[in-house]
């Protein structure tokens, strides 16, 4: 007797409940699965019709996980990476020693590149192929080993591996600096031109937040240029145009170069800004847990 076969669910039905679950939406399932939203649908319903359990609570054109859905996922989450794992391990030693890693772009472009030097010269064995981002991992559809992004982003079922701190703080051009009122206090912020970073959902400090800690609010009045892209945002912030909430650790390095810097004291600390995520805690390869033992050196040690 096939107890295996019995035993287990409709198989063709676990890769569309895995990716609805990571995403909680149908749709946006369908679409990185490419298959219609209907088609997503009666594979859950199969599958919860097996199991006798519902899976999904369904609201307002949106799903969430039951408690019985969210336990199912952990399990056919690390099956299906570990048979993934297991394949490529399988299919030779083509990219053996090359480790993807993915990280917004800010932290790519101003953190990211100008030590990654240093990890190659301590492995010159290993490959690093780094891939951009804007978006939360959730909506990353491609292969990848190590993921950094932003504390609060939606992760999925990437299991963290650690975090890390920052800071934040403003900082604007000197040349600004050099035409404009000085800050002497944060009152005089509403005097100046605030740029700032607006996403939907915000994953970063914004200036109402920032302005919270000190128990000010934003005035209506104040002159602000918006912007989609941190990275323009900070390059605004060079050219001249405004104030600017920096990161320490993205715009660290232009304050070094003289290109930046900050017009007052005050900053905002966060222990836990930054979050490093693996694509699984199955079967980890020596290449990435020497890729996370460098990116935990470096991080921790600033």
């Amino acid at each position: 007797m096939n107890r295996l076969g019995k035993s287990l669910p409709p198989l063709a039905s676990l890769l569309p409940f895995e990716a609805a679950a990571r995403l909680e939406s149908f749709s946006r399932a369908a679409e990185e699965l490419h298959l219609t939203q209907a088609a997503v649908s009666r594979q859950i319903r199969l599958l919860e019709e097996n199991l006798a359990t519902r899976l999904f609570d369904r609201r307002n054109r949106a799903v969430y996980l039951t408690q019985e859905g969210r336990e199912l996922w952990q399990v056919v989450s690390s099956a299906l990476t570990g048979i993934g794992n297991h394949a490529e391990q399988l299919r030779g030693p083509t990219g053996r020693h090359q480790v993807v890693l993915l990280a917004q772009l800010c932290e790519a472009f101003y953190w990211l590149m100008p030590r990654l030097s240093t990890f190659h010269q301590r492995h010159p064995e290993i490959e690093i192929n780094v891939v951009t981002t804007t978006q939360p991992l959730t909506d990353f559809d491609s292969h990848f080993d190590v993921a950094l992004q932003s504390t609060g982003r939606a992760s999925g079922a990437s299991p963290l591996v650690f975090t890390a701190a920052d800071e934040v703080f403003p900082v604007c051009s000197p040349g600004y600096l050099g035409t404009h009122q000085a800050i002497s206090r944060l009152e005089d912020l509403a005097q100046h031109t605030l740029l700032h970073y607006r996403t939907t959902p915000a994953h970063q400090m914004e200036w109402e937040n920032w302005l919270a800690v000190f128990g000010m609010t934003l005035s209506s009045h104040t002159q602000a240029s918006n912007f989609n892209s941190y990275p323009m945002m900070l390059q605004a912030a060079v050219e001249g145009h405004g104030i600017a909430l920096g990161w320490r650790r993205t715009a660290g390095k232009l304050i070094d170069s003289g290109a930046l810097v900050r017009p007052c004291v005050e900053s905002v600390p966060l222990p836990q800004a930054i979050s490093v995520y693996t694509r699984s805690a199955l079967a980890e390869r020596a290449e990435t847990a020497a890729l996370l033992h460098w990116l935990q050196q470096e991080m921790l040690s600033e």
